[in-house]
C-alpha cells in the first residue's frame, strides 16, 4: 500500500508544475510592462545620443570623450542581447527581467550625479548592460505566453522597438534640453520603468530557478563572445572618427573582434549548452529574416538620420524644429502596426508579399528623398514620412513572422538571441556605413564644387559666406546620394524574397 501511495504526491505535483499559465489580462499586463521597459531602454539610448551636445556642455566634456559615452553604452547593450536569453532561462524570466529593469533605472538616476567623466563612463557602460538585456525578454514573453492566434500582435509590440521608438529620440531630446533640463535625458526613464516593474511583477508567472544549468555554464563562450561583440561595436562606432585602419586601436579592435567571434562560433557549434544554436541557421526562413532584418535596419536608420542631419546643417534646425518630422513617422505606428499584424494574420495573405510591398514603399520614400534641394524645409519631408508609416511595419513584422513561424517553442530563447543580437549589430553597422558614406561623398562633392568654381573672380559680397554655401550644397548632394544607396539596398532585399523564404501561414492553435 505504501508503494502504491508514495508516487501520488509526485503525480499530483507534476501536472501543476507543467501546466502553462492561462492567457488573460494578467499576462497582457506583464507583456505591456516588458514592452514599456524595452521602449524606454531604446529611448534612453536615442535621447542621450541626440542630447549629447547639451550633456557635454553641462558636464564640460569634450567631443572625443562624448563619443566614448555612446560607444561604451552601445557595446555592452548589444553584448547583453546575446547572453540575456540564457540568463532568463536559468534565473527565471520574471526575476531576471525585474533585476534588469531595476538596475537600469538605478543607474539612470545616478548618471547626472556622476562626479566626473570616468564615473559617468562607468555608469553608462553598466547601464548599457542592463538595458540591452531587456529586448530579448519581450520576444521571449510574446513567443511563450501568447496564444497562437494573437502571437502576431505580440510580435507587433516587439516591432515597435524598431519603428516607433527610434523616431521619438529627437522629440524627447528637444523637450528635455529646451524646456526642462539636460538631466532629464537620463531621468526620463524612472517613472515608466517603475510602472513597468510593477506590471512585470504582477503579470508574469514566476518560474522556478534552474541553477543546475550553471554546472554546464559556457564559460569559454562568454569569455570569447562578450569581448568580441564589444570590440566590434566600439571599432565600428569609433572607426570613422579615428580613420579606420590608419589607427592601431581600431585595427586591433576590429581584427581582434573578428578573430574572437570566429572562435566563439566554433565553440558554440559543439557546446552542449550554447548561447547561440548555430544549427538553427539551417532554417531557411530564419536565415533569410536575419539577413533582410540587417538590411532593413540600415535603411530605417538612414531615413531617421538623413532628414535630421540635413535640416540641422542646411536649414539650421535644432531638435525642437525637427521633432514634428519624427513625430509624423512615429505616432501613427501605434495604429499601423496592429493593422499590419491583422493583415498578416489572415490565412489567405502571404506575408512575403506584405514584406515586398513594405520594402517597395521604403524604396519610393528613398527615391523621393533623393530629389531634395537646398530649398527643402521640414514640410517637404512629410510626404516621405507618410510612405514610411506603413512601409516600416510592413518591412519588419513579416520578418518576425517568418523567423519565428518555423521554430519549435524550446528554441524560442535561441531565436530571441539571434534576432536581437543581429538587430543590435545591424544598427551599429548602419551607423558606421552611413558615417563612412557621408564622409566620402561629402569630400567628393566639396572637391567637385570647388573645382567647378575654379578661379572665377568674385566680388567681396559674393565671397562672404561662400564656404558656408559650398558646404550646404555638398550636404544636399551627399544626402541625395545616400537616399539613392538606401533605395538600392531596399530593392536588393526585395529581390531576395524571390529566392530564399518559403511561405509561412499565420500561427493557429492545433485543432
Amino acid at each position: 500500500m505504501t508503494s502504491l501511495a508514495a508516487p501520488a504526491p509526485l503525480a499530483a505535483a507534476k501536472p501543476a508544475a507543467a501546466s502553462p499559465p492561462v492567457f488573460g489580462p494578467r499576462i497582457i499586463i506583464g507583456l505591456v510592462g516588458v514592452l514599456l521597459a524595452v521602449l524606454v531602454s531604446g529611448l534612453n539610448e536615442m535621447v542621450t545620443k541626440v542630447a549629447l551636445a547639451d550633456i557635454r556642455g553641462a558636464l564640460y566634456i569634450g567631443f572625443d570623450e562624448g563619443t566614448w559615452l555612446v560607444a561604451a553604452y552601445t557595446a555592452t547593450s548589444v553584448s547583453a542581447m546575446a547572453f540575456a536569453p540564457w540568463c532568463s532561462v536559468t534565473f527565471s524570466l520574471r526575476r531576471f527581467t525585474l533585476w534588469a529593469i531595476g538596475l537600469f533605472t538605478l543607474l539612470g538616476v545616478l548618471c547626472p550625479l556622476a562626479p566626473n567623466y570616468q564615473s559617468l563612463l562607468l555608469l553608462r557602460t553598466v547601464q548599457g548592460l542592463a538595458g540591452g538585456a531587456l529586448p530579448p525578454m519581450l520576444m521571449t514573453v510574446a513567443l511563450r505566453f501568447l496564444p497562437a492566434n494573437v502571437k502576431l500582435y505580440g510580435l507587433a509590440g516587439y516591432a515597435l522597438t524598431a519603428t516607433f521608438g527610434p523616431s521619438l529620440g529627437t522629440p524627447l531630446a528637444a523637450l528635455w534640453t529646451e524646456y526642462v533640463g539636460w538631466q532629464w535625458a537620463f531621468w526620463q526613464i524612472v517613472a515608466p520603468c517603475l510602472l513597468a516593474m510593477a506590471a512585470v511583477a504582477y503579470g508574469l508567472p514566476q518560474d522556478p530557478l534552474r541553477l543546475e544549468r550553471l554546472k554546464q555554464f559556457n564559460w569559454r563562450g562568454l569569455l570569447l563572445g562578450f569581448p568580441a561583440i564589444c570590440m566590434l561595436v566600439i571599432g565600428i562606432l569609433q572607426g570613422n572618427r579615428l580613420d579606420w585602419f590608419e589607427s592601431p586601436l581600431i585595427t586591433t579592435l576590429l581584427v581582434g573582434g573578428v578573430l574572437l567571434l570566429v572562435l566563439f562560433m566554433i565553440n558554440e557549434w559543439s557546446h552542449p549548452m550554447p548561447f547561440f544554436k548555430l544549427q538553427m541557421l539551417g532554417l531557411r526562413n530564419l536565415s533569410f529574416a536575419l539577413i533582410v532584418l540587417a538590411g532593413v535596419l540600415v535603411v530605417l536608420q538612414a531615413v531617421i538620420i538623413l532628414p535630421s542631419s540635413y535640416l540641422a546643417q542646411v536649414q539650421g534646425y535644432r531638435p525642437l524644429q525637427t521633432a514634428p518630422v519624427m513625430l509624423v513617422m512615429a505616432l501613427p505606428q501605434l495604429i499601423a502596426l496592429p493593422l499590419v499584424a491583422a493583415l498578416c494574420n489572415l490565412r489567405w495573405v502571404d506575408c512575403r508579399w506584405v514584406l515586398g510591398i513594405g520594402l517597395g514603399m521604403l524604396t519610393l520614400s528613398c527615391i523621393g528623398g533623393a530629389q531634395l534641394t537646398s530649398a527643402w524645409i521640414r514640410d517637404e519631408f512629410y510626404v516621405l514620412q507618410l510612405l514610411q508609416i506603413f512601409g516600416q511595419p510592413m518591412a519588419v513584422l513579416p520578418l518576425l513572422m517568418l523567423s519565428t513561424g518555423s521554430i519549435v517553442p524550446t528554441d524560442g530563447p535561441f531565436a530571441s538571441a539571434w534576432f536581437n543580437t543581429v538587430k543590435g549589430l545591424a544598427a551599429v553597422v548602419a551607423t558606421g556605413v552611413i558615417e563612412v558614406l557621408t564622409t566620402h561623398r561629402l569630400h567628393f562633392h566639396s572637391t567637385m564644387l570647388v573645382d567647378a568654381l575654379g578661379n572665377s573672380p568674385l566680388a567681396d559680397g559674393d565671397a562672404t559666406g561662400l564656404a558656408h554655401r559650398l558646404h550646404q550644397q555638398a550636404v544636399v548632394l551627399t544626402s541625395a546620394d545616400l537616399y539613392y544607396v538606401m533605395a538600392g539596398v531596399a530593392v536588393a532585399l526585395i529581390l531576395l524574397i524571390f529566392w530564399m523564404p518559403t511561405r509561412i501561414f499565420p500561427p493557429r492553435a492545433p485543432a
